[in-house]
């Protein structure tokens, strides 16, 4: 959206579409235009990782509407709109699936164009498309349908008569899709059968679709209402009628997934988080990055220059993190030096994350121990290889003294040196905060202490209640020192990775829920 709004004293509203639930599927220009918003006006049918993409001091106004509870009003809503373009602000008016597809964005975009507030359209990809196509339900088949028809399952309440046009519906279009059905399924399923479709015509009920908690009942057109109400299925949902759904029981390939019906959350910074949220991701789990930490400078690298001043005095280097890597070569960059200056020095690295950080400056580690954590470290290297030696240690600033004294005891003269500090990210937004943990996820992951202390201070800085969360999520950790934080401030079922890596904590998230399934997760 960036240029769109040429008049920084004049109010924009994006109409935007937010998708059927999937984050994946909310599209490019709709992810610019929610980073970029000032305000953002959404439904209760958006993803909350979604709102996660708001910047920090965008303002989230909820005005969902569910069954026999509205926020606000539809008037309200639209009054609110012109309100806040007339104050300058770019607002993004975020919808679930498309915001034409019966979802009153005509109406809402009238009223602004009554008022003489500009506007734009960033459609969505709708759920009557999207839904059935993650519950294997093609709306078109060579073999089994040529037409397709969206419906609306629930027309204006002040309608004294519906103006569908069953006679043409019941025999005149081969698939049917229903949108905002459930609470009519009853009429639905009697206004077809009384205009030609067969009592014994396939039906398809899916409930949350394309998210991880995506439910699909396969009936028949006579039954529909009954096992609705005996399988306890509620809003949101469609509904597809035709002879395509026969399809769903071979083609369902969403529900099988490993990680299906998982939520799951990351905590590590964005950027080294993406790879294990894809992996999660393509097993069917509801992934999202929720970093609680940020890599910053340290509060003084005084330490850290005098020590690259005299580089050549030093007999080892020992890189504890990737992260200590990045703010090692940052100094050594900012001084005019480069990666020649530790030529004759044995350098160590923690693990292989680290020493593939390492080989991006052009160096391959000496060593890297079989166990990554500093004690590995410790057994790796004997007394001969410390004693008497200089060793510098650029790492974290808040880091465990551990390695250190051991090494000090083995008698090595040792430079700690801090190269980086981890804070809590700038610029969270505490509404999406909410809408995030407004249910405890199945699982959360923790890379270091540091990601679990912050995402409790993050929590009550939301006025968030711990208990629901600590007791029910899953705390994934990826070492014992990890784990033993984790336990302190309250988590009572955590799992920790083999290896303190990344791959093996996703190794561990996979085996942990290899065939497991809680009660409250049965279908």
């Amino acid at each position: 959206m960036s240029g769109v709004n040429q008049d920084p004293k004049k109010g924009l509203v994006a109409l935007v579409g937010g998708g059927p639930g999937d984050p994946g599927l909310l599209t490019v220009k709709a992810r610019e235009a929610i980073k970029e918003a000032d305000v953002i006006v959404y439904d209760h049918l958006v993803n909350p990782s979604i709102l996660s993409l708001a910047k920090g001091e965008a303002q989230l106004i909820y005005v969902g509407k569910e069954a026999g509870r509205h926020t606000l009003s539809q008037e309200e809503i639209n009054r609110l709109l012109v309100e806040k373009a007339k104050e300058g602000l770019f607002v993004v008016r975020l919808k679930g699936g498309d915001p034409f597809v019966f979802g009153r964005g005509g109406e809402e975009l009238e009223e602004l164009a009554a008022y003489g507030v500009d506007f734009r359209v960033i459609p969505g990809i709708s759920s009557a498309m999207a839904v059935p196509a993650y519950a294997g339900i093609p709306l078109t088949h060579r073999d089994y349908a040529s037409s397709v028809a969206f419906v609306t399952g629930h027309e204006r309440e002040e309608k004294t008569e519906s103006t569908i046009r069953w006679e043409h519906l019941g025999k005149g279009v081969d698939t049917l899709v229903f949108l905002m059905g459930m609470g009519n399924a009853g009429l639905i399923s009697q206004r077809l059968m009384e205009n030609g479709r067969s009592p014994e015509t396939p039906v398809a009920v899916i409930q949350n679709g394309t998210t991880p908690s995506q439910r699909t009942l396969l009936t028949q057109l006579s039954k529909l209402e009954g096992e609705i109400k005996e399988r306890g299925f509620k809003p949101p949902g469609i509904i597809v009628v035709g002879e395509v759904v026969r399809l769903s029981e071979r083609l369902n390939w969403f529900e099988g997934l490993p990680l299906f019906d998982r939520k799951i959350v990351i905590t590590r910074p964005k950027e080294q988080g993406e790879e294990m949220a894809e992996i999660l991701r393509r097993a069917g789990a509801d992934v999202i990055q929720f970093p609680t930490i940020e890599i910053a400078p340290p509060d003084s690298s005084e330490g850290l220059d005098m020590a690259i001043g005299s580089i050549e005095t030093f007999d080892l280097v020992i890189f504890t993190s990737a992260n200590g890597v990045k703010g090692f070569f940052q100094r050594l960059f900012q001084k005019g030096l480069d990666s020649r200056i530790l030529k004759g020095i044995r350098i160590v690295c923690i693990g292989p994350k680290t020493s593939l950080e390492l080989l991006k400056y052009g160096i391959m580690a000496d060593l890297i121990p079989g166990e990554f954590r500093a004690e590995g470290i410790v057994e790796a290297l004997s007394r001969n290889e410390i004693e008497g030696k200089r060793i510098l240690i650029p790492r974290a600033q808040e880091a465990r003294e551990v390695l250190a004294e051991a090494l000090k005891n083995m008698g090595g003269e040792i430079y700690e040196e801090p190269a980086y500090k981890t804070t809590i990210p700038q610029g969270i937004n505490l509404n999406s905060t909410k809408a995030i943990f407004s249910e405890p996820p199945d699982l959360i992951t923790f890379t270091s202490s540091s990601t679990v202390r912050n995402l409790i201070e993050i929590l009550k800085m939301a006025h968030i209640d711990l208990n629901p969360i600590t007791e029910e999520s899953i705390a994934a950790c990826i070492g014992p020192i990890t784990s033993q934080t984790a336990s302190k401030v309250g988590f009572k079922h955590i799992i920790q990775a083999e290896r303190y890596t990344a791959e093996s904590l996703l190794e561990k998230i996979f085996y942990h829920f290899e065939g497991y399934l809680p009660q409250s997760k049965r279908r």
